[in-house]
């Protein structure tokens, strides 16, 4: 049978030189000085939050209502999309988080409804 391809070159390890290889004594000579903090030294450090991602606080409670009712409808289709190519044990819990969603999605609807009644 003839081979389609010639053969691969023999494989020749390189290994550098010894001079070029860290010590494992030079590893702990150049670490700084680092230590894991402690679970006190994180609750002691002040939480401030992050401004990457942050919510209008000018935006009226209306404003956020209608953003959550949406933002749920949307990840309930999301999740229902999903459970049309799931079978079995995956395609049951992703219909358990879909019932979360919409018990959400009706929980902000109804605070909606609270905020502006209708006549």
């Amino acid at each position: 049978m003839i081979k389609p391809s010639p053969n691969p070159p023999d494989y020749i390890p390189i290994t550098p030189p010894e001079s070029d290889l860290p010590s494992p004594n030079n590893f702990t000579e150049q670490a700084p000085d680092f230590r894991v903090p402690s679970t006190a030294d994180i609750n002691a450090t002040p939480r401030i939050p992050s401004a990457l991602f942050t919510i209008d606080p000018q935006a009226s409670t209306e404003t956020l209502m209608v953003y959550l009712v949406e933002t749920l409808a949307s990840v309930d289709v999301m999740v229902h999309h999903l459970v049309d190519h799931m079978e079995g044990g995956p395609r049951h819990a992703l219909l358990g988080i879909s019932n979360s969603i919409m018990l959400a999605e009706i929980t902000a609807n109804r605070m909606l409804d609270q905020i502006d009644p209708r006549e």
